[in-house]
């Protein structure tokens, strides 16, 4: 809405209604005039009617009036004797260009209060859309910003910036536009030391009342903001006190237990008052060997977890044969449980993954599938091509995953119906996942036929012709 639209109708409406003025009235007495002697005064004077109500339709009372007094003298100069001057010999004559006038005036000022009217109610109907909308919206982090670009065009500002008070003094919470050298024409206390300054045009008294109206909207919407904000940041708070919770409970009951064993058995080793035979020994080695290894994949878990959330994991892709990275992933994984059958063909395309963060996803679904499958129950590993890549299918028998909670399991520390003391920290498949998709590849969760867990990794594929790997 412009400076002059507030004011009434745009000056080009006025330009325009000049010249339908200037062209109606030339036209007209040039068409009227060779027919004076055959036409009443009042005729032509109903007739010069018509182009000045257009010029007041389209231009406002300005041209409107200025169309009539060149109207009243072109009557009286070429209708009214004697002709050619601007006497008036009949008192008639001299009613009728009275009354032309009078009229003239009373069309051209209607004209310009109905303009009016239907500006204000422009503007009553933007300042309505503008509070409704910022009522209404969701609060984001632009809303505030939103709202003042939404106040400068609507009421045709170079700026507006919503100011806060402090101990030195007042600075810009948030602003659109450079605002123009000297004060601002407007600035409305919005509350709590804030208010809205606006550059720009000057602007009547109904439009700072407006303006003060959506001050307030503006220091409410920048309150919600903050406190948006502050709920943001409490859920975070509570989020990184859950996981440091899970975290200081999963560390004393996972590493407990291995260093209590460690313990125990160096113990045993070091008492010099009993001859251990060489089984028991062995044994207690093993133990050692076993409880150590437990305590190095759980430290390497919570590093990998750490390198995941701080976004400093490193990716290095290259062509990789699948069932070779397969191969390599079970040596490494834990012997015991169900056991482990390989469907992988020779001649799947190559996958255009990071070999080493793919060995420990696989070694990951396969640690997770053994745990939940019964001995009896072997675990298969499947490979194939589709049109999305390269798949991986880690399939089980155990007891499933409900549908509800099959992406809960991905979070770190999630052990879903955990009654074991050797399940881990919870963050095999957290890491499994967080790998996966910074291989640009994905894990989804399915219900096994028959029963159990199937979890399918979707890889992309070498850029290049067709390549076969094996193992």
């Amino acid at each position: 809405m412009t400076s002059s639209a507030r004011r009434g109708l745009p000056a080009r409406r006025t330009r325009a209604g000049l010249g339908v003025a200037v062209v109606g009235l030339a036209g007209l007495t040039a068409l009227l005039a060779p027919a004076r002697v055959e036409l009443s005064l009042a005729s032509v004077a109903l007739l010069y009617l018509v182009p000045v109500v257009a010029a007041a339709a389209i231009g406002g009372v300005r041209p409107a009036l200025a169309a009539a007094i060149a109207a009243d003298l072109l009557v009286n100069f070429f209708f009214v004797p004697p002709f050619h001057t601007l006497l008036v010999e009949s008192g008639d004559a001299a009613i009728v260009l009275v009354v032309y006038v009078l009229v003239a005036a009373t069309v051209a000022v209607t004209v310009e209060v109905a303009a009016r009217y239907r500006a204000r109610a422009a503007r009553r109907d933007a300042e309505a859309a503008l509070l409704a909308h910022a009522t209404a919206e969701p609060v984001t982090e632009q809303s505030l910003t939103r709202l003042l670009e939404q106040v400068r065009d609507t009421f045709a500002m170079a700026a507006v910036a919503l100011l806060e008070s402090g101990p030195s003094g007042e600075h810009p919470v948030a602003s659109v536009g450079q605002p123009p050298p000297g004060r601002p024409v407007l600035s409305a206390p919005a509350g709590n030391g804030l208010r809205l300054a606006a550059w720009g045009p000057d602007i009547f008294a109904e439009d700072r009342r407006a303006l003060s109206r959506l001050a307030a909207a503006a220091a409410r919407t920048l309150e919600a903001q903050r406190l948006a904000d502050q709920a943001a940041r409490a859920r975070e708070l509570a989020e990184v006190d859950r996981v440091r919770s899970a975290l200081l409970a999963a560390v004393g009951h996972d590493l407990r237990t291995p260093l209590a064993a460690v313990k125990a058995a160096v113990s045993s080793l070091r008492q010099s008052d009993i001859d251990l035979p060489s089984e028991a020994k062995a044994e207690l080695l093993a133990t050692i060997e076993e409880s150590t290894d437990r305590l190095d994949a759980l430290v390497d878990n919570l590093l990998s977890m750490s390198r995941l959330q701080a976004g400093a994991l490193s990716v290095h892709p290259q062509p990789v044969a699948l069932d070779a990275v397969v191969a390599q992933a079970l040596l490494h994984t834990a012997a015991g449980g169900a056991p482990v059958r390989v469907d992988i063909p020779d001649d799947l395309p190559l996958a255009y993954v990071d070999s080493g963060l793919l060995e420990r996803v696989v070694a990951n679904l396969v640690a997770n599938a053994l745990a939940a499958s019964p001995p009896d129950r072997p675990i298969r590993l499947h490979g194939l091509a589709d049109a999305d890549g390269v798949r991986l299918q880690v399939v089980d028998h155990g007891p499933g995953i409900p549908e509800a909670d099959r992406d809960r399991v991905f979070e770190p520390f999630q052990r879903l119906h955990d009654r074991t003391t050797v399940a881990g920290l919870g963050l095999g498949l957290a890491i499994a996942r967080g790998f996966t998709e910074a291989m640009d590849g994905t894990i989804t969760p399915t219900e096994t036929p028959g029963g159990g867990l199937t979890m399918t990794v979707g890889l992309p594929t070498a850029p290049g012709p067709v390549s076969v790997g094996g193992s």
